[in-house]
């Protein structure tokens, strides 16, 4: 008998092995959630334009009355409370002793003194999101953000709200029914002195960078995984 003859008939039974293909690898052992260069780039400079907070004041306070026509003003910052002009803060806390209310001390204030903090954390989180890339620490980072924004807002209220309404009662000037609490933001008019309250440089590179991060997060959570 043939040999080949007799392989070909032997073979003709098994079934053919299937041509060679390299497996593919699934995403989650060789993919991870990355983000794109430009978006840790943006990132990084979001998170280092914090720290201009720490020159700029974040809020300003202004008040004007006809005996003020040049008008007095308050700037807060990350640590600090301050006069718009050298004697502002004198003349604000004198014209508060009539009405009975209290006198403001920056010293007395303790969000003046863990804020900074609060920022270095920010900065760093933030860089440490940009550098490996992870898009679960831009996500951290901006609920985060958004989360302190909103508590130092909501302290902020409470600070003038207790400023305005827990006055003296042995004040020389009392007015039944009358308060003192500046707005959180915006406009209002207090007896003959209109008082003003707007977010400060400081505040507005806060909203902007804040405001970059949500679209970070927009942009990435519509993007593929990249691949690491």
């Amino acid at each position: 008998m043939n040999p080949a003859s007799t392989a070909l008939r032997w073979g003709e039974g098994r079934v053919a092995d299937p041509p060679f293909t390299q497996a593919r690898p699934t995403a989650d052992s060789t993919q991870v959630r990355l983000m794109a260069r430009s978006s840790r780039l943006t990132l990084a400079a979001a998170a280092l334009a914090l720290s201009l907070v720490y020159l700029l004041p974040l809020w300003h306070i202004g008040l004007k009355a006809p005996q003020y026509p040049e008008g007095l003003g308050l700037y807060i910052g990350v640590n600090r409370i301050v006069g718009e002009k050298p004697q502002d803060l004198n003349s604000i806390n004198n014209l508060n002793h009539y009405i009975g209310m209290k006198v403001i001390t920056p010293g007395d204030i303790p969000e003046l003194r863990f804020m900074p903090w609060l920022v270095a954390g920010l900065i760093g989180l933030g860089l440490a999101a940009a550098v490996s890339g992870k898009r679960a620490l831009l996500y951290l980072w901006v609920g985060l953000f958004a989360s302190g924004a909103a508590a130092g807002l909501a302290d902020f209220y409470r600070w003038g709200y207790d400023y305005g309404h827990d006055l003296a009662p042995d004040a020389i000037i009392k007015i039944p029914g009358m308060t003192y609490q500046p707005p959180l933001l915006g406009n209002k008019q207090m007896l003959n002195f209109y008082a003003t309250s707007w977010p400060a440089a400081g505040g507005v590179v806060l909203i902007l960078a804040l405001g970059v991060g949500v679209w970070l997060v927009l942009r990435e959570r519509g993007s593929p995984p990249v691949p690491a």
